[in-house]
């Protein structure tokens, strides 16, 4: 049970808000696909299929995070407790679980089509490559954002096996929203990340950081709104499509530069923003 806790908590497993976020762009770039293909045992099938294969790559990714961050994070009071960094777990078994779950996620990855498969392995340069990058820029969460939402290409190709300018514009899209709710998660430890020398949006925009994630989100807005145009109207579509502009701009209101919780709150909401997206395409015709 002891072991069992420890690999929980190694992976975030206990909070799905990780995993969630990766998956809603693979969701929505399937959704969309199916939109156009009509097709609803794959869509389900592959639904399936990313869901789980986002579970194990998010819980790789926390892992190898961990290792690379395991000094940085006994200085930081939120990771302090984090198993790597507060000696529960050998670097060696943690590497261990990593090939364990990048094997299970590569028997997911199989199943789709020659492209996605070379796409799903391109991203691994890009997953295990993030733990560097707020070591060197003040844009972490960009590269989080080209990171993170690479599934939404991957669920395009397995349906339709190219890329396309619209499913572009839509990763663009989701881009600006991760660059947006990271940047509000990343408010959380400014304070400690300055002394110990962590760069971020949430430090390098911290003077005007709403007018930033305002920016951010009114981008993915845009974009969406931009690539949807012709189904906008007085339909369901629009309505969730709407209701995901207003939790935007709730997470707005929230969220306070000097309140921890009121980030980690705004962060959460980010799940229902996602699924709204989802739904949206998912009745939009």
């Amino acid at each position: 049970m002891k072991h069992l806790k420890i690999f929980i908590n190694l992976t975030r497993l206990g909070k799905p808000i990780g995993f969630m976020l990766l998956f809603w762009p693979c969701s929505w770039g399937l959704v969309y696909a199916y939109n156009l293909n009509q097709d609803l045992n794959t869509f389900l099938y592959y639904l399936l299929l990313f869901f789980f294969g986002s579970v194990l790559m998010r819980s790789a990714g926390c892992i190898f995070n961990d290792i690379v961050d395991k000094d940085l994070d006994k200085k930081v009071w939120r990771t302090k407790q984090r198993p790597i960094a507060a000696g529960k777990i050998s670097i060696k078994k943690s590497f261990f679980y990593i090939i364990i779950l990048c094997a299970f996620a590569f028997l997911i990855l199989i199943q789709f089509n020659f492209l996605t498969i070379a796409l799903g392995l391109g991203s691994m340069l890009l997953a295990f490559s993030y733990p560097f990058m707020k070591r060197i820029t003040y844009w972490p969460q960009l590269f989080l954002g080209l990171t993170f939402n690479w599934g939404m290409v991957m669920a395009w190709t397995a349906v339709n096996s190219d890329i396309s300018g619209e499913i572009i514009i839509f990763y663009i899209s989701a881009i600006f929203w991760t660059l947006g709710y990271d940047t509000i998660y990343g408010v959380q430890d400014v304070a400690d990340d300055e002394i110990i020398g962590i760069k971020s949006t949430a430090i390098k925009f911290k003077n005007n950081i709403k007018l930033f994630v305002s920016s951010c989100y009114l981008l993915t807005f845009s974009l969406i709104a931009y690539l949807f145009k012709e189904s906008m109207g007085f339909n369901i579509f629009t309505l969730f499509l709407f209701l995901f502009f207003l939790s935007l701009i709730y997470q707005l209101k929230i969220f306070k530069k000097d309140n921890p919780n009121s980030c980690l709150k705004a962060f959460k909401i980010n799940n229902l923003s996602g699924l709204l997206i989802f739904l949206s395409i998912f009745f939009k015709s």
